[in-house]
């Protein structure tokens, strides 16, 4: 059972904020030497990615749910109550 429902465009944002973490921790360690403005376009373009995602998402459940609610279906007797 689902306790919310899956927004992808959350998890497109968590993982470009992660990316950036990781570059900068990376960076932190030794491993590798990063500018400081390489984490500036990363960070925006997950930010738009995610707002992409979300933009679309929305749309495609607000078309499902028209789409559902259309049918013969959901008529005012085909109810069943449990």
């Amino acid at each position: 059972m689902l306790r919310h429902e899956f927004r992808p465009g959350r998890l497109v944002a968590g993982m470009a904020f992660t990316l950036a973490g990781v570059i900068y921790v990376g960076d932190a360690g030794g491993l590798w030497e990063t500018p400081w403005f390489v984490v500036i376009p990363v960070v925006a373009v997950g930010l738009s990615l995610a707002g992409a995602t979300g933009v679309l998402t929305r749309a495609l459940r607000r078309r499902r749910g028209i789409r559902r609610g259309s049918g013969a279906d959901t008529a005012a007797g085909s109810e069943t109550t449990a």
